[in-house]
């Protein structure tokens, strides 16, 4: 007697539905009566809904079992949907997202410093002004200790400013950049509040 394993069957294309859903659409291919294969394939569905009740009077999922239909047939079966039928996946074609270029001159500035040099280039208060290339100043050194911790040379930053803003933006010559230590303590505290929270605050008490 030849016996008939699973493995040696045409695999399931909606594991979901099972076999016998899956080969009574394949014998709704056969039926060469459009008539007919309606009726099958009305037949099925409501078959389906039973298998699934949570299915019943859900607009949504009942159009399911009408795709799936169409999926287990390989997009073959010939039928009247009530639905639309679906667009099998290697027909649709993925749009191509954009994805923004930055050419950023400096990288380790970043974006942000960017656009507030951007910021102060158009402000009109001569205060003002001022006060925010102090702040961008000091934010780029914060950024440029992040990308290197060995050393930073401020006069260098200064450079990097005017060219940034294409030679708009200068400190004044009693500006003080925020102290390095400062800076590198900040960074400390704030990596050890990161590494610290997954960390449980339950003190025992020792007997």
């Amino acid at each position: 007697m030849d016996i008939d394993y699973n493995s040696q069957r045409q695999p399931l294309v909606l594991g979901e539905h099972g076999r016998h859903v899956q080969e009574m659409v394949r014998h709704m291919l056969r039926i060469e009566d459009r008539a007919e294969r309606n009726k099958a394939a009305e037949t099925l569905v409501r078959v389906m809904t039973q298998l699934n009740p949570g299915y019943k009077d859900n607009e949504e999922m009942i159009q399911k079992l009408w795709d799936d239909l169409f999926v287990m047939s390989d997009f073959k079966l010939d039928i009247d949907s009530p639905y639309p039928v679906p667009t099998p996946l290697k027909q649709i074609v993925p749009e191509k997202i954009q994805y923004p270029d930055y050419n950023f001159k400096y990288k380790h500035y970043g974006k942000i410093i960017e656009g507030l040099i951007e910021s102060a280039r158009k402000m009109e208060n001569p205060e003002e002004k001022k006060e925010l290339t102090g702040i961008i100043a000091n934010l780029m050194k914060r950024s440029y200790l992040s990308y290197n911790r060995d050393s930073v040379n401020e006069d260098m930053i200064i450079d990097q400013l005017k060219d940034l803003s294409n030679g708009e933006l200068e400190l004044d010559p009693d500006f003080k950049f925020q102290h390095t230590n400062e800076i590198l303590s900040k960074h400390r505290k704030q990596n050890n509040n990161k590494s610290g929270k997954g960390r449980s605050k339950r003190k025992w008490k020792k007997n």
